[in-house]
């Protein structure tokens, strides 16, 4: 912005009104002949008045332009005598012309001249309008987030219920072992598996507190990925046995599809095994009662392998299909349900990590089907 010095003419200031003006330019090569011309045009004027001319550079004074809500350049505003008047466009100079017999005659109508307004107060009150705006932004956003960690607070207990309770049942089956008189010993076999159970669903929790208290400060959630060979049809079967307890509760039927001749996948065991687990846990929530869940694998290509979860929920409309694994995204009608909208990117996360993809296919009132591919393992 130019200094003070730019008025024209410099006059008794205490006995004649003031016309104050802004000028914003982009500086470019026709910048300065654009100056030039209204400079010119306010100098040939029979004044009768002050004309306080100040040039704004639109880079330099971003909160100005926003508090004009100007759209093109040149611009010139009249910010006194009120009303605010814009002129903008490659006419300006025309378009100053046309209006100049009107501002004449405002001037002209004032009331004797008081304590004028300046062009610094204008600009403090606009940046503190500005910085007004910024905090309200600002605290909106740390409402949302306070919102969504008192969401995760009423949830924890749920969602971590089922494998708390899945490891408490293993450990105490093996604490049970060292009783003398235990009716049933239990095989060296067995015993491992157990131990190993529990040992997983403990694990489990682990990343699921990790996940949802990044996730509550507002952090993405890193992925340490540790791919191995894995056989996917018994991580499956393991994923359903533990979640038999879930289907129960809603009397669902569970329908499977997994050739015990598919491949062997490339992939993160404890991370593959939290994508079915979302992907499961989310078909169960949207089935009804006695409905129906089907999962299947297939060999799809000689490179991937996939995945499909089928449920016989609601569906998801298809203008929303696109969003629903943006993190913390959820649909209008899941609004009251238990969840942090978190599940499906972290899906998404996993599976991109693996050099896959996941997607879903919906219809309203006819279910849906998420599908997630893993690349074969290769020898």
């Amino acid at each position: 912005m130019c200094p003070p010095s730019d008025k024209i003419p410099d006059c008794d200031k205490g006995a004649k009104p003031l016309l104050e003006l802004l000028l914003f330019i982009e500086w470019r090569a026709t910048a300065k002949d654009q100056i030039q011309q209204v400079r010119e045009y306010l100098d040939s004027l029979d004044l009768f008045c002050n004309v306080k001319l100040h040039v704004v550079e639109v880079s330099d004074q971003p909160y100005l332009v926003e508090y004009y809500r100007l759209v093109v350049t040149p611009a010139l505003v009249k910010i006194h005598p009120e009303p605010t008047q814009v002129l903008a466009g490659s006419n300006l100079l025309a378009q100053l012309q046309e209006c100049w017999p009107h501002w004449r005659q405002e001037l002209e109508d004032l009331p004797e001249q008081g304590v004028q307004p300046s062009l610094a107060r204008s600009t403090q009150v606009m940046k503190l309008s500005d910085e007004i705006f910024r905090l309200n932004q600002l605290n909106e956003g740390l409402q949302e987030q306070l919102k969504f960690k008192d969401r995760i607070v009423a949830m924890m207990a749920h969602d971590l219920r089922n494998p708390l309770t899945a490891a408490a049942i293993a450990i105490e089956t093996l604490e049970g072992q060292w009783d003398p008189e235990s009716p049933t010993p239990l095989s060296t076999e067995t015993l491992m598996k157990l131990s190993e159970h529990a040992r997983t669903q403990i694990r489990l929790i682990e990343r699921m507190i990790t996940s949802v208290l990044d996730a509550s400060q507002g952090k993405s959630i890193t992925l340490d990925i540790q791919p191995k060979k894995l056989n996917l049809v018994a991580l499956c079967n393991e994923v359903l046995s533990s979640s038999s307890t879930l289907l129960a509760e809603k009397s669902q039927t569970l329908e499977t599809d997994l050739p015990s001749d598919l491949p062997w996948v490339h992939g993160d065991v404890d991370q593959v095994r939290q994508v079915l687990i979302n992907l499961l846990e989310n078909a169960v929530k949207y089935t009804p009662k006695g409905g129906t869940i089907h999962i299947s694998a297939l060999h799809r290509t000689t490179q991937k392998v996939q995945v499909s979860i089928r449920d016989d929920g609601p569906g998801i409309p298809e203008e929303k299909q696109e969003y629903i694994f943006v993190d913390r995204f959820r649909l209008q009608r899941d609004q009251g349900q238990k969840g942090y909208g978190i599940g499906l990117s972290l899906c998404q996360q996993i599976v991109q990590a693996h050099y896959g993809k996941i997607w879903v296919e919906s219809s309203l009132n006819e279910g849906s089907s998420f599908h997630f591919t893993l690349p074969v393992y290769q020898f």
